[in-house]
């Protein structure tokens, strides 16, 4: 079998690494992703010169480095990976199975894969699992998209799918294994292990397919598609309650994700454990979490027919070339926008307050009027999405029409959580537990079937092409057997987060924009809320202001600026009276103003909820104008925020962001906010490395060219600023 793929692998070109180039983040176009032979074809690379996976073949095969290139311009590279396990593992009908991998390694604190002063190679006592997976063979392949994506708006020039390499590794049941003489009825399963790695980007994604060869049914209990033993992100003797261990230094994310909006979404795809064979961990306990697991926290519990392919979901592995965390949140804005492209859809939009055809029909036109590009039918403004009625659907028909005469769109909101439909529709929690939002109906029974068609069915009716989606499904297990589609509490989480995903995705494939307040983002949905707390929006109008900037800035760190919204209460919400809200808007449009500059000098949109947009001809006239500034410098108000050269608002002194665009022109805007009731004059000092700047900078503002400025050693500039009390400026750079 080895020199089978010693012949096939002996055709690929060998691994060389490359020379320093420029910093990926400035300019990915060198990193194209390959995969090389090791020069003794024993191992294959996939890699891309910022970061590289490699897989041994003999005497069994695993993942034997997975390493990142240091930020810091050497060709320094520093090691991810410290010891072996296999590529996946399986529970099938009651047994444990392991996908490849190898055996003997005694200190997993390190992965010597070569001879060093005073000790050799850890590769050479290791030996491959016989009641393991053997691998058959592997193909490389480019990668392919994961769903269609339909575009149909603004959404930036990212490809789809994503350019880059893949690798498969197949694996199968070697007919004089020990695995095949223990269990031969699992002769004839195969296991296919994906990986893909993107130009560019130092992102690796990961999942595996198992397909039942066999002449039975085959129940799959439960999987781990991804293992990885990491460096510890740090080393503490001891263990302490409440007080946290600092994770490896990578971002792992799945697009099994839900019930939340960042972090805490990951938590039923993924897990850090300790790694008690890891003896010689600083930790005396050996409770350092430094393994990582990927698969469901519950389930999947699938039966496969014969004949029958299961597809897991997708890891992905974000290496950090620093310890930076501005410079790690820019990098995880660089890969949604490689693995999410369609986030990058950021419409300017309006929420209404009422389906009374006339309220609609002026905010329509006023949406029109001052460049915005889609309304929405907001709750509480009276529309029904599932109200099948033949009047009702042309009602909606006739919005949309009358939305797509002025150039817009046209959406609407649906709640599927946080509420209960009974009937025994609704979940049924295990013993103690309680559905995350209180009440929330089952997917799975014949309601929430139901409710996805009516879903399905509403748009191609109406002419709708947004969905405000409230209350996603969040996770909730559910003890009910729901023939034919959910057997009990095992499987229930699976299938119901799978007809959710499946469900967002055929949305992407028809060009339906979603907002929804939770992660389904790598599943098709465009926008999760930025990060505010609602009750908020009924201090006073000052702090509202303040809020909102000091929120995108908090939010952006993970975030691309297109994909969170932000809220602006045009009427009363969430109480607060008078001074919390903005109509009449006349009397109040040095605050309206200052709402506008803050979401769109960030390049967010925010809900902007109420029955009109303006109310006098000062009021249009001041939102057209913050509006077309906006879609004149659209593309760099777009890109990522750049925080370590930014400054959160906190009302005692001037506060900014600072857009970076590396391969833009402009490559970078400075719009900088004065929270005081004084002008404010200084000179500022940025750091436009990020920018892709070198050596000096054309600015210009919003009264033309400002000057040429040189760059210090350090990539900053000193930028002279005059900004008026409670006022805005802005600065675009170019080379």
């Amino acid at each position: 079998m080895f020199l089978a793929f010693a012949v096939a692998a002996a055709s690929l070109p060998s691994f060389q690494a490359r020379p320093s180039a420029p910093d990926w983040l400035s300019d990915p176009r060198p990193y194209g992703a390959e995969v090389r032979r090791s020069s003794d074809s024993r191992s294959l690379v996939l890699e891309n010169g910022i970061a590289r996976r490699e897989f041994l073949l003999e005497p069994g095969t695993a993942t034997i480095g997975l390493d990142v290139r240091s930020s810091r311009g050497t060709d320094a590279w520093r090691a991810v990976l410290r010891a072996v396990e296999p590529e996946a593992r399986l529970v099938l009908d009651g047994i444990s199975i392991d996908v490849g991998g190898l055996e003997g390694q005694v200190n997993r604190a390190f992965l010597r894969t070569e001879s060093g002063a005073g000790g050799s190679s850890d590769l050479e006592p290791l030996a491959g699992n016989p009641r393991a997976l053997q691998r058959t063979g592997f193909e490389i392949v480019e990668p392919a998209e994961r769903f269609p994506w339909k575009r149909v708006r603004r959404s930036g020039d990212a490809p789809w799918p994503p350019r880059g390499k893949g690798l498969r590794l197949d694996f199968g049941v070697a007919p004089d294994s020990l695995l095949a003489k223990e269990h031969p009825e699992l002769v004839g399963l195969v296991v296919r292990v994906h990986h893909e790695l993107y130009d560019g980007l130092p992102c690796f994604a990961k999942w595996i397919e198992v397909h039942n060869g066999t002449a039975r049914e085959i129940r799959l209990e439960h999987f781990w598609s991804e293992l990885l033993a990491a460096v510890e992100g740090e080393s503490k003797v001891e263990t302490r309650p409440g007080i946290p261990y600092r994770l490896p230094n990578l971002w792992v994310e799945t697009d099994y994700a839900c019930g939340g909006s960042d972090e805490d979404a990951q938590r039923f795809g993924l897990r850090w454990v300790a790694d008690p064979r890891y003896t010689s961990q600083v930790n005396y306990l050996l409770q350092t979490p430094c393994l990582l697991e990927c698969g469901p926290a519950v389930g999947p519990d699938q039966t496969l027919a014969p004949g029958a392919t299961f597809e897991s979901f997708r890891t992905f592995l974000l290496l950090h070339d620093s310890e930076d965390r501005s410079r790690n949140g820019l990098a995880r804005c660089r890969m949604y926008r490689t693995i999410a492209p369609w986030t990058s859809e950021n419409p300017l939009m309006m929420h209404v307050t009422s389906v009374d055809p006339s309220v609609v029909a002026a905010a329509l036109e006023q949406c029109a009027a001052v460049g915005f590009e889609l309304a929405i039918l907001s709750f509480g403004s009276g529309f029904d999405l599932e109200d099948e009625r033949a009047g009702t659907r042309e009602r909606w028909r006739g919005f949309a029409d009358l939305a797509r005469q002025r150039g817009l769109e046209l959406g609407g909101y649906s709640l599927l959580s946080s509420r209960s439909v009974g009937n025994g529709d609704d979940v049924v929690s295990p013993p103690g537990e309680r559905p995350a939002h209180g009440s929330c109906p089952s997917l799975a029974s014949a309601w929430g079937q139901e409710y996805l068609r009516r879903l399905r069915d509403f748009f191609p009716a109406t002419g709708f092409t947004m969905l405000e989606h409230d209350g996603p499904y969040p996770g909730d297990y559910d003890t009910a057997a729901r023939p034919p589609l959910q057997k009990g509490l095992a499987d229930s989480q699976w299938v119901q987060f799978g007809l959710a995903a499946r469900f967002y995705r055929w949305c992407r494939a028809q060009g339906i924009f979603v907002n929804a307040p939770d992660w389904y983002v790598l599943n098709g949905t465009n926008k999760s809320a930025m990060g505010y707390r609602e009750v908020n929006w009924s201090l006073p109008r000052a702090d509202q202001v303040l809020h909102t900037r000091q929120n995108i800035f908090d939010g952006t760190w993970t975030k691309t600026p297109s994909m969170g919204w932000m809220f602006v209460p045009l009427t009363e919400y969430q109480g607060g009276g008078a001074q919390a809200t903005v109509e009449p808007l006349a009397q109040h449009l040095d605050h309206y103003q200052r709402m506008l500059e803050s979401n769109l000098g960030a390049g967010v949109q925010a809900c902007y909820r109420g029955p009109r947009l303006f109310d006098t001809e000062e009021t249009r006239a001041m939102v057209a104008r913050q509006v077309a500034w906006f879609r004149a410098h659209r593309e760099v108000l777009e890109a990522d925020i750049d925080h370590a050269a930014s400054r959160r608002a906190d009302g005692r002194d001037l506060d900014w962001f600072l857009h970076v665009l590396p391969l833009g022109d402009p490559c970078g805007m400075l719009v900088v906010y004065n929270p005081l009731q004084r002008d404010v004059e200084r000179t500022l000092v940025i750091d436009l490395t990020n920018t892709g700047a070198r050596e000096e900078t054309h600015v210009a503002g919003a009264a033309g060219p400002v000057g040429t400025f040189a760059l210090d050693r350090q990539g900053r500039v000193e930028l002279p600023v005059r900004i008026p009390a409670g006022g805005m400026s802005w600065f675009e750079f170019r080379r």
